[in-house]
């Protein structure tokens, strides 16, 4: 595989690559750091805090994800992390474990802008990944970190918010989603 992440973009819906789902990342060269570097640039550039390689234009499973601490941070009390310090590169992510509680909440995605809507999500979960060094990690999260995990992890299988909208989601974003299609 032979990429310029230079040429890297935000890509928007109905793009066809962001319904097929991602290839796994094998060997981390020199081209999958500098991949990762330019989909932290992209992220940035459009104020996100997540943001995966199909939405970048490529069929690979990884993903970013930068999440702030709150105004006043509170570490859980359950022990599970609720944001990063800095952005973290998660390659090949799989999620063995996820609590019982889930909750909706609105959630948006850089791929459709103008469109926000509740999701319904675990509110705990575990994720196994590997870092850009080839180490394996683990993140045991809650909050808006466990949330934007699993909507980043959604895009390497295909999957966008508006397949997991609640009932009246869709029926308010119907119109905008129409727009967004061409139609």
């Amino acid at each position: 595989m032979t990429v310029d992440p230079e040429q890297l973009r935000l890509v928007l819906y109905p793009d066809p690559i962001l319904r097929e789902p991602a290839q796994p990342v094998g060997e981390i060269t020199p081209e999958i750091r500098q991949i990762a570097a330019r989909m932290i640039e992209i992220m940035r550039e459009a104020d996100g805090i997540g943001l995966a390689a199909p939405q970048a234009g490529l069929g690979l499973r990884i993903f970013v994800c930068d999440v702030p601490p709150p105004p006043e941070p509170l570490e859980p009390e359950d022990g599970t992390q609720a944001w990063t310090d800095g952005p973290i590169v998660c390659i090949n992510p799989e999620f063995p474990e996820s609590g019982d509680a889930r909750t909706p909440f609105e959630e948006g995605c850089l791929s459709l802008p103008g469109i926000r809507g509740d999701v319904v999500r675990p509110e705990i979960v575990r994720m196994r990944a590997t870092d850009l060094e080839g180490k394996p990690f683990e993140i045991h999260a809650s909050g808006l970190l466990a949330r934007c995990l699993q909507h980043e992890a959604d895009h390497l299988d295909g999957v966008l918010i508006v397949d997991k909208f609640t009932q009246m989601s869709r029926m308010k974003n119907r119109t905008r989603l129409r727009k967004l299609k061409g139609g």
